[in-house]
Parts: C-alpha cells; structure tokens; sequence
C-alpha cells in the first residue's frame, strides 16, 4: 500500500526572466507505508511532452513504482504543459498570445532544462539536499542535463533507455534511427512475410479514399507508416501483425490503426517540441523529412519509427492547429543542453540500462556518452526493448540498483 501526497508549485515561465510570467508545476509525492523518512526518488518521464503515470494498486501501475518504493519516496513529475501541470493545447493556447509567433516563442520554455528547473524547485519546496532521478527515454535525456547543470543536488541517477548523443546534430540521430528503424521492419517481415502484401494493401486503400479513422477524417498511407514505432517496444511486432490481419474496412482496423499513431492530438507537445529533444545546440529543421532514406521514401510498406513530419499536421486534424508553430519551431535555434567538460567531472554515480536494439537511442551514441561520465555503470542487454522500465519495471531497477552500492 503506499500514500500519494500532490504538491503544486508557481514556477516562472521563464526562468531568465524570473519575474515574468508564471505557470503552474504539478507532481504527485508516492509514499509506501513506513517509507516516509526514504530518500527521494524524482522519476523523469519519456516525452517530450507526456504526464507522468498515475499510480495505482490494483492492478499495480507502473510495474516499476513498487520496486523503486522499497528504498524511495517517488516522485511523479508532470512535464509543464501536460497532466495537471498548466496544460497545453488549442483550447488553451488563445490565452498565450495572438500570433503562431508568441505561442512558438512561449514553447521554447517547455524542453528539459525549464523541466530541470521546475525539478530543482520541487527539492527545495521539499526541504531537500538532494534527491536521486529516474529518468526514462526523454526523461534521461532530462537527467543527463540535469548532471550538467546541478549535479551537486544529486545523488545518484539511473538512465533507462535514455543515453542521449552530446553534441551530435539532429541530423545525425535521425540518420541512425533510420538505420536502426530498417533492422526492425526486416525482422518484422522476416518473421511476418505475408503482412507486407497486407500492408501494401492497406497503403492501396488509403491512396484510393476508401479508408478512414473513427473520427471520420481520411486513412492515409502515411500515417498508417508510423504505427511502426511499436516495433521498438517489447510485443510491438506482434501487435502489428495482429493489426495488419484485419480487414482493412472493418471498424477495428480503422480504431486500432488510430490507437497506435504515436502523434496525436491529446497530447499536442510531443509532437510541436519533439525533434527539439534532439538539438543540442542547432536548428532541427525538419530533420526526420530530411534525412529520410531512399528506400524509405519510395517503398510504402516500410514503417517509420519515432519520427515527426511537417504532414502530420495536415493529415491529423489533432494536430492542425499547431502547423504553424511547429514550422516556427523548426527554424529556432535551440541552445546546447549538454555541457561534456561538466559531465567528465562529475562525481555523482549513475546506472544506465542501454537496450542495443533501441530504434529510439542509438546504441553507438549512447556508448560514446558512456564514456564521457566517470561513475556511469552501463548494462548493455538485448533482451530488452525500449518500453523496459513499464514492461518489466522490477527486473530493470532490481539490475540498475545492484550496479550502485548504496
């Protein structure tokens, strides 16, 4: 059994400017019973752009929360923007200001370093030295910077499926995630070989007008494409295959097909800020159209993975009303999110589960990360997806704890 405790926070839009504008951070404090006096744990979420779980006991959600509250207090943060954070979203952003201009000007507020000092501010309201991160997918990407710019308020940080690349251009993420993304549809079709023709067949469809969502709004070939970012999650390539096994004008594969699209409109963040998760210190510049492959761009069958296009906003009405903003976004100079000088430097010990089949975080990025930190201790498997953490929570942290004394 365990307590949750909500703790809501003005905190500056801004926090250059820290007498300007406020919004308002929201994190909900879970305590096991007899755990009150633990340390605190701060679990980062995957994003950009998503709340943090909502704990539950029956049935236990996340998997991984009761392991981590055998030694901690957590600490479940939402995002600015999501959960009960201040929202973002069409119906809020009126209020923002009265052009694309402010409102992409207002979300250049909303990447890791604003959620590490919301983070920071969070510690303090607590009372506490220091606190330890979990950080998962975007959320170690959030811890990694976190490292750069207040390690002395950390004790130790785990990373789960969140080695992000330092210094590395966007375009040379998005060129490896190709990569990794082209191992994955040859397994899926290796082990499937019939879902190709389903897939073409569906992709026909789509291109004929003769398919569409619930919503009543157009299938189109291309978004059925980027369903294909479950091939990195564990059951992903059965999920899949179990989709690509209905007819393509029955209800369920038209529900199904809307469930699975990684970028929709409930929560709008992820996909206006996403490819800024990867500039540290450039302009993205629509980098996922951009270094899209040959065989990727002319073969219909191939699924994409985690990658945004400027289409999505005219093929998801969810998404149109942020068309403008995101192409705004694409021009911005994001600033350096990482400092490797910093992180060479620091003392504070880190644990890192690395899944070497990751079509999210390149494997080879990673490893050159790991190797910048002095106290990382890295546990490479394949035997894992990039959904570890929420698929099998208690093994991930059991392996990640045993590799930090404590």
């Amino acid at each position: 059994m365990f307590e949750s405790i909500d703790h809501r926070l003005t905190v500056p839009l801004d926090y250059s400017e820290p007498t300007g504008p406020t919004i308002e951070a929201f994190a909900r404090e879970v305590v096991a019973e007899g755990g009150t006096n633990r340390p605190v744990l701060i679990f980062l979420q995957g994003g950009p752009g998503h709340e943090s779980p909502r704990p539950t006991v029956r049935p236990a959600n996340p998997a991984w929360l009761g392991r981590a509250l055998q030694d901690y207090r957590v600490l479940l943060l939402d995002q600015r923007g999501t959960g009960l954070s201040t929202p973002f979203g069409s119906n809020t952003m009126a209020g923002l200001g009265s052009s694309p201009e402010e409102i992409a000007r207002y979300l250049t507020n909303f990447r890791a370093d604003a959620i590490v000092q919301d983070a920071e501010r969070f510690r303090e309201h607590l009372g506490l030295d220091s606190v330890s991160l979990l950080g998962q997918s975007f959320g170690g990407f959030t811890s990694l910077h976190y490292l750069s710019v207040a390690a002395g308020s950390l004790d130790e940080v785990y990373f789960t499926g969140g080695l992000p690349p330092i210094g590395r251009h966007c375009d040379e993420v998005y060129a490896a995630t190709y990569q990794t993304q082209r191992s994955k549809n040859a397994e899926f079709y290796n082990r499937f070989p019939h879902a190709r023709d389903q897939m073409q067949r569906a992709v026909n469809l789509c291109d004929a007008g003769e398919l569409v969502f619930p919503t009543g709004e157009p299938m189109t070939a291309r978004l059925i494409r980027t369903v294909g970012s479950h091939l990195g999650f564990t059951g992903g390539d059965d999920l899949l295959a179990f989709l690509l096994e209905r007819d393509p004008h029955s209800p369920a594969f038209a529900a199904d097909v809307w469930s699975l699209l990684p970028f929709k409109g409930r929560n709008p963040l992820y996909a206006v800020i996403h490819e800024s998760s990867y500039a540290d210190g450039c302009v993205t510049g629509w980098s996922s159209e951009r270094l899209m492959p040959e065989d990727f761009a002319t073969d219909p069958t191939l699924f994409t993975s985690e990658h945004i296009f400027p289409w999505h906003f005219d093929d998801d009405a969810g998404l149109a009303p942020y068309r403008e903003v995101a192409s705004l976004l694409a021009q911005h100079p994001w600033p350096r999110l990482y400092d490797s000088d910093v992180l060479a430097a620091t003392q504070v010990p880190c644990a890192a589960a690395v899944f070497t089949t990751d079509p999210f975080v390149d494997l080879e990025f990673s490893r050159e990360t790991a190797a910048v930190l002095p106290n990382l201790a890295v546990w490479e498997t394949a035997e894992h997806d990039h959904n570890a953490l929420r698929a099998d929570g208690g093994i991930i942290l059991d392996r990640l704890f045993d590799l930090l004394p404590r």
